[in-house]
C-alpha cells in the first residue's frame, strides 16, 4: 500500500487515523466474540442437558410403546397412531444476543388429556402416546438449543476471521503506510534543513567576502 500512498502530511494523519479506527474496530470485535464464546459455553452445557433429557423420555417413551404392543396388539396401537393429530403449534420469537438473531422458542404445556376417545383403549396405549407427547417436547427443546448453538459458532467464527484481518492484514498494511510517509517526511526534512544550512553559508560568505572588500576599500581610500 507504501507505493500507492501521497507521502504528505494529510495523508499522515489520515492514516493515524485509519490506524486507530481499525485498531478500535478489532478490539470492540475481540470483546464481541469473548462475550459469544461464554454465551456458546452456557448453551453447551444447556445443549447436553436437552439431549439427555431427550434420551430419558425417548427411552422410557419406547418402552411405554413395546408394552402396548404387547398387550393391546401392534394393530391396535398403529390405528390409534393413525387417528391422533399431527399438529404441534409452538410460540417461536427471534431474539438478538449480541447482534446474532436466534430463535426463541417457548413449548406449550402439553395437555395430559388424550386426543382420542380412551373408550376401548389400553391403559398402556394411552401412556406410550402421553409419553411420545414427551418426546415432541423434548425434540424441540433440542431444535431450539442447538439452533442458537450453531448460529453463535457461525457468528464466532466470522467475528474471529474479522479480528485476523485487522490484526494480520489491515492495521500492519497502515503501519507501514505510517512508516513510509514519516520515512519521506523526515527524508525531505533532512534534504530542506541541509538546503537551507547550504544557502545560509552561502549568504555567510557572500556577507564575508562584501566586509572583506569594503575594508579594502576603506583601507585604499586612507
Amino acid at each position: 500500500m507504501a507505493g500507492q500512498i501521497s507521502p504528505t502530511r494529510s495523508a499522515l494523519l489520515a492514516s493515524k487515523a485509519s490506524l486507530k479506527t481499525a485498531t478500535g474496530g478489532a478490539d470492540l470485535l475481540k470483546r464481541k466474540r469473548d462475550a459469544l464464546i461464554g454465551e456458546f459455553f452456557a448453551l453447551v452445557k444447556d445443549a447436553l442437558g436437552a439431549r439427555e433429557q431427550l434420551a430419558g423420555v425417548s427411552k422410557g417413551a419406547y418402552t411405554s410403546l413395546f408394552g402396548a404392543k404387547a398387550w393391546d396388539s401392534p394393530e391396535a396401537v398403529e390405528s390409534l397412531s393413525l387417528a391422533g393429530t399431527g399438529d404441534y403449534a409452538v410460540d417461536m420469537q427471534i431474539e438478538s444476543i449480541y447482534g446474532v438473531k436466534v430463535p426463541r422458542i417457548n413449548v406449550p404445556e402439553r395437555t395430559q388429556q388424550a386426543s382420542f376417545s380412551p373408550i376401548n383403549v389400553g391403559a398402556r396405549t394411552i401412556q406410550a402416546a402421553t409419553d411420545f407427547g414427551g418426546v415432541m417436547e423434548a425434540i424441540v427443546k433440542v431444535a431450539a438449543t442447538e439452533t442458537k448453538l450453531r448460529r453463535i459458532g457461525e457468528e464466532i467464527k466470522k467475528t474471529s476471521r474479522r479480528v485476523n484481518a485487522l490484526e494480520q492484514v489491515v492495521i500492519p498494511g497502515i503501519q507501514d503506510d505510517i512508516r513510509f510517509i514519516r520515512g519521506v517526511l523526515d527524508q525531505r526534512e533532512r534534504e530542506e534543513s541541509f538546503r537551507l544550512k547550504k544557502i545560509k553559508a552561502k549568504l555567510e560568505r557572500e556577507k564575508n567576502e562584501e566586509n572583506v572588500q569594503a575594508g579594502q576599500h576603506g583601507t585604499a581610500a586612507d
